[in-house]
């Protein structure tokens, strides 16, 4: 049976993160939410039919993922990514996030630089921060309505600072590029060159739009597969983000035994067993669930499209290549970040991602999830273009 991604489920009330707690967080109860990457939509039924069979056996105890599991991820990965993980690769963390966190501990040290390219997800600032290291930022370039990344500076800026490690945001969060593989080939010799080791989030991977391609960093070569640190999860491809379970693949022994060894000092071991069992329904049945969902996202994007340039032609909208969230340029209106704020959380009554929290880079800009229903997305544009339109 087809999904009517049209149905509105009500979420208040769940202890849910982006509708339950908006008081806790400094916002009026009565904002609409487009903030937080996760999505209004149920997950595909053949997860929920496998997360019932689970949960009717009653049993919960620890869990590892066995043969069966390590098959349909490396499937996944082969079919959807042409990236076949080494054997051995795979530790199982509870969260993008957190294996970022590892990382920049097993393999910097306090006072080490690590580089970003802002404006990117705010965790990677707050991971630096939180543990005492260097914050070196290597903007990406906006030109001509499009991000681009300037490989002088990028090589600069980690000679200049003697950088330890890069984070690498692939699909971009939130400017929603898709890098070429030229531009990660260039990136990666030029870390190579420089004894960086690459961290890539690809945590969007599965959220690429037509026209456009990912590569997996780690498929570009050996020596490449070598240097890096591949970040992954079903959380977000299939709204599983509660459950924490991620994939992250480690081809290196020696930085895999790091890795681990910071995991161990951090206390956590087994995967969450209902995050294993519905990650593996996703790998081996999620598919044509999925294949529905972009399509309904390609729709909410054109109809966001449409709705701009009717209703607030002076929002710029940077095109997206991937992920379901969207970048929209405010400066048009010569607004400070707080008065900007100030207009779409108390004037439109809607909870937003500021661009400024993504860096000083992505002030003026707003950061805005468009997986839901279109009912719900079309209000929340409508009272975006009330609250601006005195503005015009």
């Amino acid at each position: 049976m087809p999904t009517n991604f049209d149905e509105i489920i009500p979420r208040r009330g769940t202890s849910c993160l982006k509708y339950d707690f908006a008081a806790e967080r400094g916002y009026p109860e009565d904002v609409l939410p487009f903030w937080v990457a996760d999505m209004d939509f149920r997950t595909a039924q053949p997860i929920i039919d496998e997360l019932t069979r689970r949960v009717q056996h009653g049993i919960f105890g620890y869990t590892d993922p066995g043969p069966d599991y390590r098959a349909a991820l490396s499937r996944w990965m082969t079919e959807q990514h042409g990236y076949t993980p080494a054997a051995g690769s795979l530790v199982m963390t509870p969260g993008v996030v957190f294996a970022l966190a590892m990382a920049v501990q097993s393999f910097t040290a306090p006072g080490d630089a690590i580089l970003i390219q802002q404006p990117v997800y705010y965790p990677f600032g707050a991971i630096i921060r939180e543990n005492d290291r260097q914050l070196v930022n290597c903007p990406l370039a906006l030109r001509d309505g499009h991000y681009e990344i300037d490989f002088v500076k990028f090589e600069q800026c980690i000679v200049k600072s003697n950088v330890k490690l890069f984070l690498l945001c692939n699909p971009h969060n939130p400017v929603g590029r898709v890098f070429t593989r030229e531009e990660l080939s260039t990136l990666a010799t030029i870390c190579l060159q420089h004894h960086v080791l690459i961290v890539a989030d690809e945590i969007h991977h599965d959220f690429v739009r037509p026209g456009f391609r990912h590569t997996t960093l780690a498929s570009l070569s050996a020596d490449i597969a070598q240097h890096t640190i591949t970040c992954t999860a079903p959380s977000k491809t299939f709204n599983l983000a509660g459950l924490q379970c991620s994939n992250i693949f480690i081809e290196n022994p020696t930085l895999r035994q790091k890795f681990r060894r910071t995991i161990d000092r951090a206390g956590y071991s087994q995967p969450n067993a209902l995050g294993l069992f519905a990650a593996q329904a996703a790998y081996e049945k999620g598919l044509p669930w999925l294949t529905e969902l972009r399509a309904y996202l390609e729709e909410n994007l054109a109809r966001t499209k449409e709705f701009l340039a009717r209703e607030l032609p002076r929002v710029t909208l940077i095109e997206p290549e991937g992920t379901y969230l969207l970048w929209l340029d405010f400066r048009a209106y010569d607004l400070s970040a707080k008065a900007l704020d100030d207009l779409i959380v108390h004037k439109a009554k809607l909870w937003l991602d500021s661009g400024h929290i993504f860096g000083a880079d992505g002030e003026g800009f707003e950061r805005l999830n468009i997986a839901c229903p279109w009912q719900t997305l079309e209000r929340g544009l409508e009272q975006l273009a009330a609250a601006l339109r005195p503005l015009a």
